[in-house]
């Protein structure tokens, strides 16, 4: 079977802990100890935390290999080596490697993916690794490596079935990528904030806090994206980032903090900042005069965000193609983005997609498209600008499409 075939057939169920990624690292010769590592994790945000962190160092002289998930377009696009995708016959020949010794503890699509991202990290001797959590941290196959850094950008109500009930379980399981004595960071609020400190305080963990500690202000859109004040220890530094969301410079602020903890000077943290992008992130599209703004907003707080961030920068009035995962909060989400242009509802290419169907008493008087391309092209017709959101997946399938690639069929 091709190495990646092999891979994508362990997807499926999610079953967490630390036991068979451990197994799986001590047959590898426990990669994750040979460089020190941040952990980024977050209920949204993290991926932008992740590689703006990873700039930064990259731009403070460290060799950085970057780990995020999921991928868009090709799964090399998540293990990144200084910036560029790992070459695929490097993938191929390290899946073969990791392969026996997955099979042998029974380890799953993404423990597979994560022990191979550690080794390929380590084979090339980087200085620093920035890992972006799956899901939660707890239990998370990403956690198996002892950071030098813990980032949580928030706590929002995503993957409650696993992680919650409640926004304070949430919270505790995030807090899992804490350790004692390491500096940890967050933007989150309200409970989820509380809920933090305390794991904080029994651990030992020194956690600096956005609004406490250091201060975000004056967000304001630019030309390319954003711009924002970031004061910290009594110093007020200006930053320039090609992003589009107010939203995002909290998770630029924590990735500038935390690049400053380990130690990269402000020059560093300007230029890393500068060259921050973040791909299915409201990145926009131009396609012969039409526009396409894809978002993987994929829950209440994302759907929120993507409302605020279209009317921060202008980009109303636009169409919009819509795409759900069962078992998501769909209602809120719903609510968030209803009354903001016409709907397409479509699909993406996986038995995790939400029936559009189903979705419409949520959006009375949307369109209902099941290929993706043929809804783009539907809502075209209302607007030259389309928002494309509600799941990476979707995204990443319209990407592909968009790039003359046949559908991928994705659980994770």
């Amino acid at each position: 079977m091709d190495p990646l075939a092999w891979l994508y057939a362990r997807q499926g169920v999610v079953t967490l802990g630390l036991e068979r990624i451990r197994a799986l690292l001590a047959r590898l010769g426990n990669p994750q100890e040979a460089y020190p590592v941040a952990l980024v994790g977050g209920t949204n945000g993290k991926g932008t935390a992740a590689r703006a962190l990873a700039a930064i160092l990259e731009e403070a002289g460290f060799r950085v290999g970057l780990y995020t998930s999921p991928h868009l377009v090709a799964f090399r696009e998540r293990i990144a080596l200084t910036g560029e995708p790992i070459p695929e016959a490097r993938l191929l020949s390290l899946l073969e490697e990791v392969r026996p010794h997955a099979e042998a503890v029974g380890a799953s699509f993404f423990e597979a993916t994560t022990a191979l991202a550690l080794l390929y990290f380590a084979q090339e001797g980087v200085g620093f690794s920035v890992l972006e959590v799956g899901l939660g941290g707890r239990l998370d196959a990403t956690n198996a490596a002892e950071p030098t850094l813990a980032l949580v950008t928030n706590i929002g109500h995503d993957h409650l079935e696993v992680l919650g009930p409640t926004l304070r379980d949430v919270a505790r399981e995030k807090a899992g990528i804490f350790r004692q004595g390491v500096p940890a960071l967050t933007a989150a609020r309200g409970e989820g904030l509380e809920e933090l400190k305390a794991q904080a305080r029994a651990l030992g963990t020194p956690l600096w806090v956005l609004g406490e500690d250091f201060h975000v202000g004056e967000v304001a859109p630019t030309p390319m994206g954003l711009a924002f004040t970031l004061a910290l220890r009594g110093e007020g530094r200006r930053f320039q980032a090609p992003l589009l969301g107010p939203y995002q410079a909290e998770n630029l602020a924590l990735a500038a903090v935390g690049g400053r903890l380990l130690g990269a000077g402000w020059d560093a943290v300007e230029r890393g900042l500068a060259r921050t992008e973040n791909p299915g992130r409201l990145e926009r599209l131009s396609l012969g005069g039409k526009e396409v703004l894809l978002d993987g907003a994929h829950n209440p707080e994302g759907a929120l965000a993507l409302r605020e961030a279209l009317r921060f920068h202008g980009l109303l009035p636009a169409a919009f193609v819509l795409a759900f995962t069962k078992g998501k909060a769909h209602a809120p989400m719903a609510e968030a983005l209803r009354g903001l242009g016409p709907v397409v509802l479509t699909r993406y290419a996986s038995p995790r997609a939400e029936d559009p169907r189903a979705l419409l008493p949520l959006f009375p008087g949307a369109a209902v498209e099941e290929d993706p391309l043929r809804a783009l092209e539907r809502a075209w017709a209302w607007e030259s600008r389309v928002v494309v959101a509600g799941s990476l997946y979707l995204v990443g399938e319209v990407k592909r499409r968009l790039s003359g690639l046949l559908p991928e069929e994705r659980l994770q």
